[in-house]
């Protein structure tokens, strides 16, 4: 019995002619080029801005390259406006966002996935229903909750709390993980359970070592999205001296030279860029992980 024809987007018959394969490389190239030039182009202008003079950016008729250099922007933008201290305050509200998200996010991945709760399906349809809101749309009832905490009472505003409790509750992340965890064979657990351990034992000896991928790339997402943040930091931080770098850069924009700022956006920039450069092959093999090996 032959082997049922494969479909792809270009027949094999178009792909051995000549004409053909050069119209597929081209759409391939272009197509490629494009997107590359999409998202490299605006970091380039970035980091050449920030080492031109500020009478050059100014320059109605704008360069490709700097006229003249001046790298000392960069250590200027870091000490006249404390950036220090902003990377630090920015360092501080993301660790506290991961480690908040990663034990509210597992444990509750985690019932919903082996524990199977009354109306838990119905809890992960809401929770999945917030991803179709806008941000915006949820801005005035979460900024008037962190200004007054139900049943405790308490005021947030101007405390790390207000960037990680809001943090901790992530609808996308709780999907990946319990997807995750469904991959996890019943049977494994079942032995663990024969052997005495309760779900807490089972999620720390046997469900969290076998989800190294997943957490390296709900840990990535956590730390990301409060390090590039803007609005609600802005917010709920109204302090000059708590904020993150995001929004100390743009409150600082007006006092600081153009190439200054675009230096501080740089800096701001790079952590994430490093991230993503390293941890990228994580990134995929936790969003495709699917199944386990035997």
């Amino acid at each position: 019995m032959s082997d049922a024809p494969q479909r792809t987007l270009i027949a094999p018959s178009e792909m051995n002619r000549r004409t053909g394969r050069f119209l597929y490389r081209f759409v391939l190239c272009s197509t490629v080029l494009g997107f590359t030039l999409a998202f490299v182009f605006p970091l380039y202008w970035m980091v050449t801005g920030a080492v031109k003079s500020s009478a050059e950016l100014a320059d109605p008729d704008p360069t490709w390259f700097p006229e003249t250099w001046h790298p000392e922007s960069y250590s200027e933008a870091w000490a006249n406006v404390g950036l220090g201290q902003y990377f630090l305050n920015t360092l501080v509200l993301a660790a506290g966002a991961w480690l908040l998200q990663l034990v509210v996010d597992v444990a509750a991945a985690y019932a919903l996935s082996k524990l199977r709760p009354v109306l838990g399906s119905a809890v992960l349809g809401l929770m999945l229903a917030t991803l179709m809101l806008p941000v915006s749309a949820l801005l005035v009832p979460t900024y008037l909750t962190a200004v007054d905490v139900p049943l405790v009472h308490v005021n947030l505003i101007n405390t790390p709390w207000a960037i990680w409790l809001p943090a901790c509750a992530n609808a996308f992340n709780i999907f990946i993980l319990k997807r995750f965890f469904d991959q996890i064979p019943a049977e494994l657990l079942e032995s663990a359970r024969i052997d005495g351990a309760g779900p807490v034992s089972i999620l720390v000896r046997i469900v969290l070592p076998l989800s190294r991928p997943v957490l390296a790339v709900v840990s990535i997402f956590a730390v990301v999205g409060v390090w590039k943040d803007f609005l609600w930091p802005l917010l709920v931080l109204p302090d000059p001296a708590r904020q993150p770098i995001t929004v100390a850069l743009n409150r600082l924009a007006e006092f600081m030279p153009a190439n200054q700022l675009l230096a501080g956006m740089v800096m701001a920039s790079v952590p994430l860029l490093v991230v993503f450069l390293v941890f990228q092959r994580h990134i995929i093999a936790g969003l495709t992980a699917g199944s386990l090996k035997g």
